[in-house]
């Protein structure tokens, strides 16, 4: 799909300067840019590749001053926030690319389900007894939709997930390709002689409005009750949550993050990647946890930590540079030693 300079301007109410005819059908990085491409420039750091990409468009900041001539070819749009901006139009961009409502063939509805109005459901796909699919929502090919569960309004499901019984999806929900919801915890009790009896795992799970899960991400049933994913919840590829957990309000975590049984975590939480949560914590609200952390008690509100186990992060970055420094701390303690000898050997 084309759009002009003029019709961009229009959408993010900008400022124009040069050709307001010009048309872009693609978006680029504006160092990759080319003919018929519209790109942005937010970042200073990246302000060299202005002066010679191909882009015909560039959304820039009101600040921007050029100080190189520009391409003469390169039409700029010039807005309050570029990135912001350029996030808007990358949205709407991604909204072109939204299946049209139909059923594909092969696609199994149980005759109890419940559909809404203008979904897609994708070749393969299934869906269980009881279920309630709401309006405007898209199943791509190969999901799996177990018996009982609710999907609420515009929610997005990609080829391969799967949504185990009774769990329930808010709206606006993303759910990326082989993630799957409801997986039995892993619950599981030794009997006398040592061995391990399945603890039957009986809750659900809720992901609340506007949440993301990444791809192959795991999200455990509860073992009774609900695990919860607080409204706006981001969760990346490759993460891991334990049966019971609790995930706040906005809170976001990288890939490869696990959160062990009971864990709860509050609001505006940012957790970086290859985190470990132990189990049955309360993490507080805006807590910051540095990448590749080992959680293995409670942490406060408004609190950073890094290390494992983790701590203070401020703390860990002084004991890092003790840490860095012990072989040649140790070096000249031996060294002290040696003179110490040699001193006090004829006495």
């Amino acid at each position: 799909m084309k759009f002009s300079a003029e019709q961009i301007a229009g959408i993010i109410n900008g400022t124009i300067e040069g050709n307001p005819s010009v048309v872009v059908n693609t978006l680029s990085k504006i160092e990759e840019g080319a003919n018929g491409s519209l790109s942005f420039l937010a970042n200073p750091k990246y302000e060299e590749h202005i002066y010679r990409t191909d882009s015909s468009i560039c959304i820039v900041n009101n600040t921007f001053q050029p100080s190189n001539p520009l391409p003469v070819s390169l039409t700029l749009i010039k807005v309050d926030d570029a990135y912001a901006c350029f996030a808007k139009l990358l949205e709407f961009y991604d909204t072109l690319q939204k299946e049209e409502p139909r059923i594909e063939p092969n696609a199994f509805i149980d005759d109890t389900a419940k559909i809404g109005d203008n979904i897609y459901v994708g070749a393969s796909s299934y869906i269980g007894k009881n279920s309630i699919i709401g309006n405007d929502v898209a199943i791509h090919p190969n999901v799996t939709i177990g018996p009982n569960v609710t999907v609420g309004d515009g929610t997005i499901i990609y080829p391969g997930a799967t949504v185990y019984r009774d769990c329930v999806i808010g709206k606006n929900c993303v759910i990326h390709s082989g993630a799957v919801i409801g997986a039995d915890g892993f619950g599981f009790a030794p009997n006398e002689k040592g061995e391990f009896k399945k603890i039957p795992q009986i809750g659900n799970v809720v992901l609340e409005d506007y949440v993301d899960i990444g791809a192959n991400s795991t999200i455990d049933r509860a073992t009774m009750g609900s695990t919860i994913i607080r409204r706006g919840a981001k969760i990346d590829n490759l993460v891991q949550i334990g049966h019971n957990v609790e995930v706040g309000s906005n809170t976001a975590m990288a890939a490869q993050t696990g959160i062990a049984g009971s864990t709860k975590v509050g609001n505006n939480v940012l957790i970086g990647g290859q985190v470990g949560l132990a189990g049955h914590l309360k993490i507080g609200d805006r807590v910051r946890i540095a990448a590749q952390s080992g959680v293995g008690g409670n942490i406060k509100d408004d609190q950073k930590m890094m290390g494992s186990p983790a701590f203070d992060s401020e703390d860990y970055k002084k004991s890092y540079l003790g840490f860095r420094r012990l072989p040649m701390i140790l070096k000249r303690l031996k060294e002290l030693e040696d003179k110490l000898k040699e001193l006090t050997k004829d006495k």
